[in-house]
């Protein structure tokens, strides 16, 4: 599939948790995990895109695909549009934004989203599983993606908004976001075009720049959750799944 690229932009200055990629889950950094997830979906070319050194050389090091970029983006998806541009010459038609915190997502939904973007049915897909505790419908940490209708396994509809806490009860088509993201050509290149939106800054939440703009996300369903680590209580409880 040489029109499909997965780019994870990664960096160590993360906010909630400093040096986050480097963090060791069975003896093996965390940002390793994730590339070899990217390469096991063998939907295209993986390429980690980072502004640090050390995260470049340990990619390199373990016979990976890295790119140093500017240290100046204000978002991951500008990261990877640098990618995108400069390294891979603007070529793939379709570009997945692989978060560099989620170590234990199966390879085979990344493969189910390359496929559904083959349709060309929509400007953005992502993924999303079900809310399974009262936690998680609560946790900020946690985004919400609200879906037009149901969705079932391995079916896709179109995504209506994402935030990350309500005020009152969750409408019922209301799922567990995860953090993927798969542009077509086009709608990377105009997406990074666009200002960053009013909703985008509030909930510091980039689709929301999409939606704003009327670009479609379409959203699928996945059975399992994958954890995304964000906090270093993420990170504990990604370690339990993961070291046992």
């Amino acid at each position: 599939m040489d029109n499909i690229a997965i780019i994870i932009p990664s960096r160590l200055n993360a906010e909630r948790l400093p040096n986050k990629p480097l963090k060791l889950i069975n003896n093996k950094e965390m940002i390793i995990h994730v590339h070899n997830v990217a390469k096991d979906s063998n939907v295209g070319q993986v390429i980690v895109a980072t502004p640090d050194l050390e995260i470049l050389e340990l990619i390199k090091k373990h016979n990976g695909q890295a790119v140093l970029t500017s240290n100046k983006h204000e978002t991951g998806t500008d990261r990877v549009f640098e990618v995108f541009k400069k390294e891979l010459k603007s070529k793939p038609e379709i570009i997945i934004n692989f978060q560099g915190d989620m170590p234990n997502l199966n390879p085979n939904v990344i493969k189910d989203l390359a496929e559904h973007m083959k349709k060309n049915l929509c400007d953005i897909g992502t993924l999303a599983s079900n809310i399974e505790t009262h936690h998680e419908e609560k946790n900020p940490n946690v985004v919400k993606v609200l879906a037009e209708i149901g969705i079932e396994n391995k079916s896709f509809v179109k995504a209506i908004d994402f935030f990350r806490t309500s005020n009152g009860p969750l409408n019922k088509f209301t799922y567990h976001h995860i953090g993927i993201y798969a542009f077509t050509n086009k709608a990377l290149i105009r997406y990074v075009s666009l200002k960053r939106s009013k909703l985008e800054i509030k909930r510091k939440l980039e689709q929301m720049r999409a939606l704003e703009n009327k670009m479609k996300i379409d959203v699928g369903y996945i059975e399992s959750c994958p954890l995304s680590v964000d906090t270093e209580a993420d990170l504990k409880a990604v370690k339990k799944i993961m070291e046992n």
